[in-house]
């Protein structure tokens, strides 16, 4: 599979609960299909086992090549070479950035998700291809939690070679002000996967992405 030319500037993370839940494929088969490549799917699932990932996966990865999505698996190298999927996305406790840029090989994509600044240069010098940053506001998955602001996605941006992506805390409200400060996009939990329709509410966040473009 070959690395897309553009990141898309929306990114759906998902955690255990999401995956679990009993509509979820069909309601990611649906933002996949309608919104395509403006969106990652992170199968994000840290207490799901291999086996739980990759089915899921399975269920995802056709309407994601036929749309020009990415899908994306977090931590999980082994799954996303199962999968054949478009790349995955590393942690501080995954896997080396340099030795899983190895194993995909140069054409899928690699994601790191930092917390400092510090982190960027080696992210980037190590083989990844964009950085998640935050956490940037105040956000439910990560209560009390130290937030960075829009001044650290200012800082993160400056420094970075990478485009960031801002996670924490995200709604369409914010959206201008971390595009401004340099972000590429936002990376989105709760305010896709828990609002009333998460497909109308991956359109909002895309509107004001589009708006900045």
């Amino acid at each position: 599979m070959s690395r897309r030319p553009t990141l898309p500037r929306l990114h759906l993370v998902t955690d255990d609960d999401v995956l679990r839940r009993p509509g979820f494929v069909a309601t990611a088969r649906a933002i996949l299909a309608e919104h395509g490549p403006a969106v990652a799917l992170h199968l994000r699932g840290h207490g799901l086992t291999g086996g739980e990932l990759y089915r899921i996966g399975d269920e995802l990865c056709a309407v994601a090549a036929e749309s020009g999505a990415l899908l994306l698996v977090n931590d999980r190298i082994d799954v996303a070479l199962a999968l054949g999927s478009s790349g995955a996305h590393l942690g501080r406790r995954s896997l080396p950035v340099m030795t899983a840029r190895v194993l995909l090989g140069a054409d899928r994509w690699l994601g790191y998700s930092a917390h400092d600044p510090a982190e960027l240069p080696a992210a980037a010098r190590e083989g990844a291809d964009y950085i998640v940053y935050g956490t940037i506001f105040p956000s439910a998955s990560h209560p009390g939690e130290a937030t960075a602001g829009v001044e650290g996605v200012r800082e993160a941006a400056s420094r970075a070679t990478l485009p960031i992506i801002a996670i924490g805390g995200m709604t369409p409200e914010r959206v201008s002000r971390v595009r401004a400060a340099g972000a590429h996009g936002v990376a989105v939990l709760g305010g896709v996967w828990s609002a009333p329709d998460p497909l109308d509410a991956a359109g909002a966040f895309l509107t004001v992405l589009e708006e900045g473009s």
